[in-house]
């Protein structure tokens, strides 16, 4: 049970082995196994909302921001193919998040100057300043968030991300 009134409830053990005992499935499945999982949609979906938040405090989106960070991480220039493989989103999400961060005057697009025919995404000196603006507060929050866990935790964390995000194609597999 949580403490916060505002909070979803969270899943429990026994509502895990309820819900398999109810499809019959409790001799094949773990449902230590099903809350981990139930449990991590849930956080993400909630972690989504408080991202979102977060941003919007700079004047971003989540997907915003990233195309940023991504740009800035790349020197200030990719095309918008390369942005939307990295981002791991399609073209048209990256389209649409070109088009508000111009409006921002925070991107700009123009001819690549290997391939006239091209364009590329440049970082405007707005949208670089607003990285460094945003910076101290932006990562104080992410180490405060993780603030509750010691470093080993933390490895263990990651480690245990990555392992998980190996996993993630069972959600999506034919």
């Amino acid at each position: 049970m949580t403490t916060d009134p505002d909070a979803p409830e969270t899943p429990t053990l026994g509502q895990a082995r309820t819900q398999l005992r109810r499809y019959g499935l409790e001799s094949e499945i773990d449902p230590q196994a099903v809350l981990v999982a139930v449990r991590l949609l849930a956080t993400g979906a909630r972690l989504g909302q408080a991202t979102e938040t977060h941003f919007a405090r700079f004047g971003l989106s989540t997907g915003r921001y990233r195309l940023l960070a991504d740009l800035e991480d790349a020197d200030g220039e990719k095309s918008p193919s390369q942005l939307a493989s990295s981002l791991g989103v399609t073209r048209a999400t990256v389209t649409g998040l070109i088009d508000g961060l111009e409006q921002q005057g925070l991107v700009c697009r123009r001819a690549s100057a290997e391939d006239g025919r091209a364009v590329v995404v440049v970082l405007t000196a707005r949208g670089a300043q607003l990285l460094r603006d945003m910076a101290a507060e932006h990562f104080g929050r992410l180490q405060s968030m993780v603030g509750g866990l010691t470093r080993t935790e933390r490895t263990v964390f990651l480690d245990l991300l990555e392992r998980i995000g190996h996993g993630m194609g069972a959600l999506t597999a034919d």
